[in-house]
């Protein structure tokens, strides 16, 4: 409980600041929701041969999964960040409000509606005077869920760059990290508590006071209470803004800014901390951090595009993931073609390898290899059907992933779960898994004791990795190179290891990991 304290008051400006950017979202995107899902309920209530259609419509939206919603979006606005984050929750916003605004005007009953008519007030008289007034109590309750819903599902935008306490609970996953996730998930929970009772409290601000209670204080406080929520997302704008202004005072001194990315595992963010630190180090450039994206397409798509101007990709990966081409056992050979083709077709530029090949591994438990004789992948195949496999999503899709292994080696596991990365080596050690698609360069499969098996059939390309960066970026900064040359080659398979280490059982926070090992030779 002392760790997760001392991570508090360490990061509590950055916890101030992501809070500040979950309370933009969560409240601009309820708000945008709001002014549409209001007058959609009302054409819907008005309009018999409609209403089916409008509710169709917003109950699609909502039965589409939160990353896959973000991911489509991301496709197709064409960027990363706050626009697809802010779109998803608009739209996961939309149903609530709809449906209760329909259901609110429902409750009228034909007599109220036809006594509004009977003293000659127009239809638009009759629905801000009469009917909205007495479906605010639904209206509001579908406001209120909307809200509330969107705190949460606002923690997956950090998946695509968008900020807010997401990035906390994505690091914390990345690097199998408790404490960080809490720092995510309790200021999340208590943003929601509090966007709920503010919105009560505005609820119960707009009922109309009996003439004998109008003396009251609480019904002299009506009117704070009644702007409430308007107040509240004054706040996150402004702790959002002092946060960014901390950031921009510390930072005066640099002219222009580069953005780095990375995707959402241990080494990445290591990666993406040793290209941000030397550029930051070695030119006058400020360095964007867009950390923790959620894969390897959203990287590429986010470079391509222009969200970020940095990333390290594997060879393998690129060659197999990106260019749909068959795999190479030669590292020179891989290299020089995803490099090649990537400056044709894309006008991204692969700098000098960091020096090491985080290849994909199939993992046992080194005691389970010694009692049933594994040395090589071959040797599963006639036990595959009793065994558990725990892969990532997107070894279980990729053609240098299971689809490949399994027309390579004929692996037809019992059982396969999908797994995060982060959670897969604690999955093999506690025994719930028995097999899964290990990273040669990580840590955790000496701290737990597993063997990685030789692959016999050379299955897997090499993944060399290194920076990828835009030609654009290139042109307008050339220092970036000399800057990121200084770590080419320095990084080999054990001291990859060794820094992974640190982070996943060692729990040191990855920026001070990349300082630490900067220091050493620089």
């Amino acid at each position: 409980m002392n760790q997760f304290w001392n991570i508090v008051i360490e990061r509590f400006p950055e916890v101030v600041t992501l809070t500040g950017e979950h309370f933009i979202l969560t409240g601009l995107s309820t708000m945008i929701a709001t002014l549409v899902a209001i007058p959609l309920g009302i054409v819907a209530y008005r309009t018999q041969w409609l209403r089916h259609l409008v509710v169709a419509m917003v109950n699609l939206f909502q039965t589409i999964p939160s990353l896959a919603m973000l991911a489509i979006l991301l496709v197709l606005l064409g960027k990363i960040g706050v626009a697809p984050a802010l779109l998803a929750l608009v739209l996961y916003a939309l149903l609530p409000i709809v449906r209760n605004t329909i259901a609110g005007l429902n409750e009228i009953s034909a007599d109220i509606n036809e006594a509004g008519r009977g003293i000659g007030m127009t239809e638009g008289q009759l629905l801000w005077r009469v009917q909205l007034p007495l479906a605010f109590p639904f209206i509001m309750a579908g406001v209120r869920t909307a809200a509330v819903v969107g705190v949460g599902i606002a923690t997956l935008s950090a998946f695509i760059g968008a900020g807010g306490l997401g990035q906390f609970i994505n690091r914390g996953l990345a690097t199998y990290n408790t404490n960080l996730i809490l720092l995510g998930a309790i200021p999340a929970a208590l943003l929601a508590l509090i966007v709920d009772g503010c919105l009560n409290l505005a609820q119960w601000a707009a009922k109309p006071t009996p003439f004998t209670e109008r003396h009251k204080l609480r019904h002299r406080l009506k009117p704070a209470f009644a702007i409430l929520p308007l107040i509240l997302f004054i706040c996150g704008m402004l702790l959002a803004l002092i946060g960014q202004a901390g950031d921009d005072a510390s930072e005066a001194s640099s002219s222009e800014t580069v953005t780095v990315g990375c995707k959402n595992f241990t080494e990445q963010l290591i990666l993406g901390e040793l290209m941000a630190q030397l550029i930051e180090t070695h030119t006058d450039l400020r360095v964007e951090p867009r950390f923790n994206l959620g894969g390897t397409m959203i990287c590429h798509n986010a470079l391509v595009l222009g969200g970020i101007d940095i990333y390290s990709e594997y060879t393998g990966t690129a060659l197999t993931a990106i260019l749909k081409e068959p795999a190479t056992t030669e590292p020179e050979v891989a290299y020089d073609h995803v490099a090649r083709v990537y400056k044709m077709r894309y006008d991204l530029i692969w700098l000098k390898p960091f020096g090491f090949n985080n290849t994909y591994t199939v993992t046992v438990r080194r005691a389970d290899a010694k009692k049933h004789k594994w040395n090589t992948i071959s040797d599963l195949v006639p036990d595959a059907q009793q065994l558990r496999a725990g892969f990532t999503s997107e070894f279980m899709e990729r053609e240098d992933g299971y689809p490949g292994l399994k027309q390579v080696y004929g692996l037809d596991f019992g059982k396969i779960s999908d797994l995060e990365a982060s959670l897969m080596y604690e999955a093999l050690a506690q025994g719930q898994v028995d097999v899964i698609c290990g990273f040669a360069t990580d840590g955790r499969i000496a701290a737990y004791n597993l063997l990685p098996l030789e692959d016999d059939k050379a299955f897997f390309p090499p993944y060399y990795a290194a920076p990828v960066v835009r030609q654009e970026t290139l042109q307008r900064h050339p220092k970036i190179r000399s800057a990121l040359a200084r770590i080419a080659g320095r990084l080999d398979d054990a001291t990859m290891q060794q820094l992974n280490y640190k982070v996943d059982q060692g729990h040191m926070d990855p920026r001070s990991v990349a300082r630490d090992f900067l220091s050493g030779f620089e």
